[in-house]
């Protein structure tokens, strides 16, 4: 049962939490691009399409944690040092996305529906400057859970 527990938690990880990183990546120039050309209705589009793939792969991904928890459970290593860690950082990458990435995502794409004066565009650009901070201390943390889940140090546990 570990072995299964423990392949649903690694496929729920490369399949939900992969295409956020790609999207959330990717939104930041795309709303500029949509800024700068208002013209072009396909990037203002596409920025939707992103801002879509976040929501939605962040409420599945909830699955990640989930099957962790209980593959962690199943190797009978909830205390260990580099879980607690790990189950931290997860927090702090959810938080980064649900409080930080998706409503300035969202308020980007409320700018971008309006009337694109001088104002709009330089606040949606800072915006996706900061976007693209988020996103990157998002990636950080997911980086570090990934290494903790593979390198688990001080784990004896041979699975």
């Amino acid at each position: 049962m570990t072995k299964f527990l423990l392949a649903v938690h690694v496929l729920a990880a490369i399949i939900t939490i992969g295409p956020v990183t790609v999207a959330a990546g990717r939104f930041p120039p795309t709303a500029r691009r949509a800024a700068t050309e208002p013209g072009n209705a396909a990037h203002l589009a596409e920025a939707r399409t992103l801002h879509r793939i976040c929501r939605v792969y962040a409420v599945i991904a909830v699955a990640v944690p989930v099957f962790g928890l209980a593959t962690a459970n199943s190797l009978r290593v909830l205390s260990s040092p580099w879980l607690l860690t790990s189950i931290a950082l997860t927090a702090a990458a959810a938080a980064v996305l649900g409080f930080l990435v998706l409503p300035r995502q969202s308020s980007t794409l409320t700018a971008l529906d309006g009337p694109l004066d001088a104002g709009t565009v330089g606040s949606v650009r800072r915006t996706a400057g900061q976007l693209g901070m988020y996103t990157g201390l998002f990636n950080l943390l997911w980086a570090t859970v990934t290494v903790l889940m593979i390198v688990r140090p001080g784990s004896t546990t041979g699975a």
